[in-house]
């Protein structure tokens, strides 16, 4: 059902007509009054009198009021770029606020929850594989979680489906693993290794602990720790810890454990009950890691070919204190997450107009993570009273013109591998591993036809926004868009 919105240029001069119209018939019935009788002509002259001069001034005001709103309408025009209006009239900024309310802004209630059981079930896991002392010759759960990604860092989009766990893994008593920076492979985020000391002793005193996670590499004469079969042990450890917790939980939900092609270790919860609001069914994907220090990990690395053992170094900790130092500077009522957000929900209604092989190459060239980076990039880069409310559009435009010159540019560097000194605060302290490595480009992978289709497409998805939102949401709504039609699912 649409909504009639005034139009205010045909209002006042509506206005305007109706009031002459109004002062024309009360002069004609006042002289007609004064044919018929001249008794009355004196009676009460200055009353009638004022009468008229308030209806003038009233007729004069509507009218500069007018006049006044066209100029300024005109005068600003020069300074600021017009809103787009659609068919229906409604500007861009309320479009993007009708849409947010919508679809794209989660229920802090239902998240809360979601929140809160996704915590009791993971630290009951996580507790059940701890062991005080460290084991001998195989791996263990260090005993807490750490919980990563957009769920909990406030710009998730949708529904709250999808929550990223890391669990820190606890090496074998004795066994010291040396991290090294891969430089073979140049561009992109820098991938890293887990190695064993040469010559180290313990590898001969424990064999089966050697063939079961680790490969020897000739060049190197070294031993690293496998991936794949770290991933492998994990699953199977979660399995028997979740047959541990299983039954308190399973009177209220359902739960099933998988491993995927990509060895990721996904948790499914699907409740029973309305302990869980709204009935949502939730994947944990599960992330093992070794701790690197000053609060970084090592986590398996997607991008490597099997056999290549190699890692990715994430930062939660970092991302964290720099999340919290960025919202303490900026205002109370301030839009840099509802900014983010919205650009998310633009790559999603523009990748769901592509075709398999584009919408791929789409969503891998802007991530959730290389949108965050940029997104984290302007925030850094402009000042705080900028990410006002009332500027929601303004910097939305730039987020998206400066994702554009990066892709014009051909790179996106890593804010914390090998970024810029000073342009992060004092509280973000990094390994010295990751001070040392190169700059890192996120879009390395990716070559030059990729990152022209993604930026063309880019511009065409912000300058036709109200198209989109048509297309991917087929019910109207009270501004004439679509509703959702179908939950996505959003991990990162």
């Amino acid at each position: 059902m649409s909504v009639y919105t005034l139009n205010l240029r045909l209002f006042w001069p509506l206005v305007t007509c109706v009031l002459t119209a109004l002062l024309l018939l009360h002069q004609y019935i006042f002289r007609g009054a004064e044919d018929q009788g001249n008794d009355c002509a004196d009676q009460g002259p200055g009353a009638v009198t004022l009468f008229k001069c308030i209806l003038a001034f009233i007729l004069c005001y509507f009218f500069i009021k007018y006049c006044s709103a066209q100029t300024g309408t005109a005068r600003r025009g020069f300074h600021k770029v017009p809103e787009v209006h659609g068919k229906s009239g409604v500007s861009k900024r309320e479009l993007l606020d009708d849409h947010y309310e919508r679809h794209v802004r989660l229920s802090p209630h239902v998240l809360g929850h979601s929140k809160a059981h996704v915590a009791k079930l993971v630290s009951e896991l996580v507790r059940v594989g701890r062991t005080d002392v460290p084991p001998e010759s195989s791996l263990a759960f260090r005993g807490d979680f750490i919980q990563i990604g957009s769920s909990y860092e406030e710009h998730k989009v949708g529904s709250p489906d999808c929550f990223d766990i890391l669990v820190p893994l606890r090496a074998p008593r004795g066994l010291k693993l040396e991290a090294g920076v891969c430089t073979d492979k140049p561009g992109g985020a820098p991938l890293c290794t887990l190695n064993t000391p040469r010559k180290a002793e313990w590898t001969r005193r424990h064999k089966a602990f050697v063939d079961t996670f680790m490969h020897l590499h000739n060049a190197q004469r070294v031993y690293r720790m496998s991936p794949d079969s770290v991933q492998r042990w994990f699953y199977t450890a979660t399995q028997r810890c979740l047959a541990a917790i299983r039954y308190p939980f399973e009177q209220r939900c359902s739960l099933s454990l998988s491993l995927s092609e990509e060895q990721q270790v996904l948790l499914r919860l699907t409740p029973r009950s309305d302990y869980v609001c709204c009935h949502i069914s939730m994947g944990i994907r599960l992330i093992p890691a070794f701790p690197l220090g000053d609060g970084a990990f090592l986590v398996a690395s997607r991008q490597g070919q099997r056999g290549e053992d190699l890692w990715t170094v994430y930062f939660p900790r970092q991302e964290q204190r720099l999340l919290a130092w960025l919202k303490g500077r900026l205002p109370p009522n301030s839009c840099h997450l509802k900014c983010l957000q919205l650009l998310k929900e633009v790559r999603n209604l523009s990748g769901e107009t592509l075709d398999q092989q584009s919408g791929a190459e789409w969503g891998g060239v802007l991530s959730s993570y290389a949108l965050k980076t940029a997104w984290l990039r302007l925030l850094l880069s402009t000042p705080p009273e900028s990410w006002d409310e009332c500027n929601l559009v303004d910097r939305l435009d730039d987020l998206l013109r400066s994702l554009r010159e990066s892709l014009q540019s051909r790179a996106l560097c890593h804010l914390l591998l090998g970024g810029v000194n000073g342009f992060l605060p004092d509280s973000v302290v990094l390994p010295k591993l990751v001070k040392e490595t190169v700059p890192a480009n996120l879009w390395a992978e990716f070559s030059d036809v990729t990152l022209d289709m993604v930026s063309a497409r880019l511009a065409y998805s912000w300058n036709h926004l109200p198209r989109l939102i048509r297309l991917g949401r087929p019910q109207r709504t009270s501004l004439g868009r679509g509703v959702r039609s179908s939950q996505r699912q959003e991990c990162k």
